[in-house]
């Protein structure tokens, strides 16, 4: 147990990424029964279709999880909807709205807030945030742009007392080794959950992400024109999507004045609400280079801290050795 499991009322330090409209409910579930915090996201769903999602976790679990809401954009029925649901915790990126950390905290729920620079951590922090999510650019989804191994330890440093959760680049045991050294409390992983039995993505994308290597994954460049827009302000260098290669982030790339701004949005909006959209934005990190198979989550959470122990215990070895 640390700071950050006895806040959240975890048994191990391990958080499921939000994966914005994408359905995850049995994989959250499985996350939470497994000891980890579990995430749902929210993006492009109706808040009656999220409340579904919630009555189904609910009944899969009662242990904690998150509910992830985002500044692009913001949807202020569904976050209404949140707060009445009272979830544990309450996660938000891409915008750190002061107002909205308060309305949580009169509930009861917890907030994480996830950061890419020093400027958001510092924000947050002021506006109350009780654990940061430290997302260095190597996430998939969307990220910001100083690397994990950099952000990790000058978040933690300006942390203080308030936990900080390491994200990007993570998908094993060693990953999440790393981050406790780096002061991190704990790990979050998406691309590495991605990879999982649960995830209802296509079978095509889980495949795709165990056969990539790192430099298969991209920022997309000019997402502005198919993702929605920010309705929050944004700190520092704006949050952007990263996804393994496709037909679309080549035309975004190299013909952006050839791209129908409005068709492709509503492609994209409807390919990704119906669960699909891995032939157009399959976000996924540079850890793929780290996952090498498909395997059930309560499976993937025990390797990963079993695995996080023996790295630990070899660099403990090691230092036992004689280097300084």
């Amino acid at each position: 147990m640390n700071d950050l499991t006895s806040l959240l009322g975890i048994d191990v330090p391990i958080v499921l990424a939000p994966f914005g409209p994408w359905e995850e409910v049995e994989l959250a579930a499985a996350v939470c029964n497994a000891g980890g915090l579990g995430s749902l996201g929210t993006a492009l769903r109706s808040a009656k279709e999220l409340q579904e999602q919630w009555r189904r976790l609910r009944d899969l679990t009662d242990r904690p999880f998150a509910i992830n809401h985002t500044g692009r954009p913001l949807d202020r029925e569904a976050f209404e909807a949140t707060l009445d649901a009272q979830p544990a915790v309450i996660s938000f990126h891409m915008g750190i709205p002061a107002e909205l950390i308060a309305l949580a905290h009169d509930r009861g729920i917890r907030w994480i807030q996830a950061v890419g620079d020093l400027d958001g951590a510092e924000r947050a922090l002021e506006a109350g945030a009780d654990v940061l999510v430290a997302q260095g650019s190597e996430a998939g989804g969307n990220a910001g742009w100083i690397s994990t191994l950099v952000l990790v330890p000058a978040v933690v440093d300006l942390a203080g007392s308030t936990p900080v959760v390491a994200a990007g680049g993570i998908a094993d045991g060693r990953g999440l080794a790393a981050a406790l050294a780096l002061g991190a409390q704990g790990a979050s992983l998406g691309t590495r959950f991605l990879a999982t039995t649960e995830m209802t993505i296509a079978r095509e994308w889980k495949d795709r992400i165990v056969a990539a290597h790192a430099q298969d994954t991209v920022k997309v460049p000019h997402s502005e024109l198919v993702m929605p827009p920010f309705t929050l302000p944004q700190v520092g260098a704006a949050f952007a999507p990263r996804v393994l290669r496709t037909p679309l982030t080549d035309r975004l790339e190299t013909d952006p004045a050839g791209v129908d701004p409005a068709a492709l949005a509503q492609q994209v909006r409807e390919e990704v609400g119906a669960g699909r959209g891995q032939d157009l934005l399959p976000f996924t990190g540079q850890s793929a280079e780290l996952v090498h198979d498909i395997v059930p989550a309560a499976e993937l959470v025990a390797r990963l801290i079993a695995d996080c122990r023996n790295a630990l215990d070899r660099a403990r070895l090691v230092y036992g050795l004689g280097i300084p």
